[in-house]
Formats: C-alpha cells, structure tokens, sequence
C-alpha cells in the first residue's frame, strides 16, 4: 500500500548505499622509460580518485521495417567511457604518470607510438572500481578490462579560487566491464555477464 512509510523503511537496507564509500584502483603500464612512477601513481590514484561511477550498461536495437511499421530487435552491447575525477597535490604525480601514459600512446612532437606501448597489451590497463557498505564490506565490485586514458582534461587555475585543491578528470576507453563477486578484485575469480 502506498504512504505507509513504515513499509517504506522496512524495505530500505542497510539505511540505502552511500555514494562516497568508494575506491578506485589502476595499474600505470610498466614499459620503461614511459611513466618515470607507477608506484608512486598508483598508490596515490587510490586515494585521491574522488569521484567515479559504477559502470552502466547498454545494449542497441536495430531496427527494421516490415510494410511502415518499424519493429526493433536487439543489437550489440556498447560500453561507454568511464570517468574519474581526482584531487591534484603539488607533487603532480598522479597527472605526471597520466601525460606520460597518454605521451607514450602518442606523442606530442613526433605523431608515433613508444616502442614500450606498441601493443595493446602492453598500454592496456585493467582498473577496478570497489563500492563499500558502512561496515567496510565490498557491497559491489567492478573490474574495467583494457583500459587506457583517452582525455585528460585542464586544470582550472583562479586568483579566486580560495580553499580549494584542484582536480582534473580523466576519462578511460575500455574492452568491457566485469562484475566481481565479495572482495576479490585482485583474483581471476571474476564473474562475466
């Protein structure tokens, strides 16, 4: 029955999930000479990605029409790209390790690729994205497989701009996207579906 919020409030878990018990992890690609800290960056990355999504789904339809009218079957599933945003900290290493990822995909002066990224599997990157309940139990978790950055975007600098740290987003291009069952992102037990 509808206005019994009584019957509302049973049915609420746990109170409802929060959206900033969350942690991003990534591993920066190894090729030498690319990134001068991956280390470095990754241990960072996990604290000062603030802000992510959980992973949507989409699947097309195609359509086909028979005698005007227009009938819709389904189509092949897309995965959109994933953004993160991150807090900046005046040692840079986080947005160092991303301009060097991306230098190495392609760099600035000479249009080619490093010889350390010159195959996917050695510039792809698998990330993770963990959702956490209120007693620190993993209530959901992702894995991105093949990830690499595609966009980096400015950092905004304001003689106004008091009290704050800056942040900058980072948008990823990835294969597809994992469900991970409990707290086993660093297993091959993934669940695919």
């Amino acid at each position: 029955m509808p206005f019994n919020i009584q019957q509302f409030r049973g049915q609420m878990t746990g109170d409802g999930a929060r959206p900033n018990l969350f942690e991003c992890t990534i591993t920066f690609p190894l090729a030498p000479g690319v990134i001068s800290s991956p280390q470095g960056a990754q241990t960072k990355y996990t604290f000062f990605a603030r802000s992510a999504q959980l992973p949507g789904s989409s699947v097309n339809s195609v359509p086909v029409n028979y005698f005007g009218r227009e009938l819709k079957f389904a189509g092949n599933r897309v995965f959109s790209d994933w953004a993160v945003t991150i807090l900046n900290d005046e040692d840079f290493v986080i947005r160092n390790a991303f301009e060097q990822w991306m230098n190495g995909l392609n760099s600035h002066r000479i249009n080619l690729r490093d010889s350390g990224l010159y195959d996917s599997s050695q510039y792809q990157q698998d990330g993770y994205v963990k959702h956490y309940g209120k007693r620190g139990e993993v209530l959901k978790a992702y894995k991105f497989v093949g990830m690499f950055p595609v966009d980096l975007s400015p950092i905004d600098l304001d003689w106004a701009a008091n009290d704050s740290i800056e942040e900058y987003s980072v948008t990823f291009a990835y294969q597809w996207w994992e469900v991970i069952p409990g707290d086993q992102s660093s297993t091959q037990n993934d669940v695919v579906i």
